[in-house]
């Protein structure tokens, strides 16, 4: 697991994310959809009042192809 903070650039060791319950079942589906569908690689989940955004990656270590070259440094250096 990997977690980037976009607005600092910073990865991030630990996080806390609340959620609504409709938030909670649409983060659900999408995952379920990112299961079935993996070549998908990614979804981004907004809040209910449409504030935040998660942005949920699926990735193979033996194949970044895809992603930029800032995610392609965190997963591959971990920084």
């Amino acid at each position: 697991m990997k977690i980037l903070d976009e607005d600092t650039d910073k990865k991030i060791e630990n996080i806390t994310i609340f959620l609504t319950n409709s938030e909670i079942k649409q983060l659900y589906s999408y995952l379920g959809e990112l299961i079935e569908k993996p070549s998908n690689q990614h979804f981004h989940m907004s809040s209910d009042d449409y504030q935040r955004e998660l942005t949920i990656c699926l990735y193979d270590i033996r194949n970044l192809n895809g992603l930029h070259e800032r995610a392609k440094k965190l997963i591959e250096e971990d920084r």
